[in-house]
């Protein structure tokens, strides 16, 4: 159980990392703690202590991910959001309109399944599979063994697809340059509000699916307002995926971070 948020993960400890269309490679024991917090047998500041300590040991190997990625220059985004907003399709098209002239490879987090590393590689780029079973987040332990599986090219671009959740993610370093928050405008205008910790913490957010406008209850104007009321120095674009809107706008995003 993840000792931060109770969710059925491990810390990154036995949460297989399988490279998507290969067999499963063999797995070694690893010498990590594992922490289970009971509330009910323990005052709460132990909860608190505990937390610290499993946040302390995410930061110290996120930064060691960070440096290897850094020395390499390679370009690492963090891509979140809630369940269905549109992550995997715009990863797609992207790999498609910018694969012929830039190394793209992706570390893709689900709970189960190879589908969406399988999506990818159709795409054209390389992926990794991190299925975490009842854990709700990517942690830098899991993206470390991900990217020693992946060995993404020197000056390439990686992607991480987060599980989809705008939770926990917002709490787990991963070792990249950036997060990139994905809201589908199917979603709620005040996603911002109630996740405020997700989107203070990223440095762009996409407004997906606007080709959906005219079928939904969504104010683009206020979602926005709320978003820089949580982070005021975010930058947003809106895209529609499928449709193509706005990706010239997250293409040149792009391009000014990997030159």
């Amino acid at each position: 159980m993840c000792a931060t948020c109770g969710c059925g993960g491990t810390d990154g400890a036995g949460v297989p990392v399988t490279l998507a269309g290969e067999t499963p490679p063999h797995h070694h024991e690893h010498d990590h703690d594992h922490d289970h917090p009971h509330t009910h047998d323990h005052p709460p500041t132990e909860t608190v202590t505990l937390e610290q300590r499993v946040l302390a040991k995410n930061d110290m190997l996120a930064q060691q991910n960070r440096e290897w990625l850094t020395a390499r220059g390679i370009v690492a985004l963090n891509i979140t959001s809630s369940p269905g907003a549109g992550k995997t399709t715009l990863l797609e098209r992207t790999i498609r309109d910018l694969g012929r002239d830039h190394a793209v490879a992706v570390i893709e987090g689900d709970q189960e399944t190879l589908l969406d590393a399988d999506r990818i590689r159709a795409a054209g780029a390389r992926a990794v599979q991190v299925n975490t079973g009842a854990g709700c987040h990517l942690d830098a332990s899991m993206v470390h063994r991900a990217i020693d599986a992946l060995d993404p090219s020197p000056g390439s671009l990686l992607f991480i697809e987060n599980v989809g959740n705008l939770v926990c993610p917002a709490l787990f370093d991963l070792g990249e340059y950036q997060k990139v928050v994905v809201i589908s405008v199917t979603e709620g205008t005040d996603k911002p509000l109630k996740y405020p910790h997700m989107f203070a913490a990223a440095g762009l957010v996409i407004l997906n699916k606007i080709d959906l406008l005219p079928y939904v209850n969504f104010d683009i104007e206020t979602c926005c307002r709320y978003a820089r009321s949580v982070n005021p120095a975010v930058t947003i674009l809106q895209t529609s995926a499928t449709r193509g809107d706005g990706l010239s706008a997250w293409y040149e995003w792009l391009g000014e971070r990997i030159h």
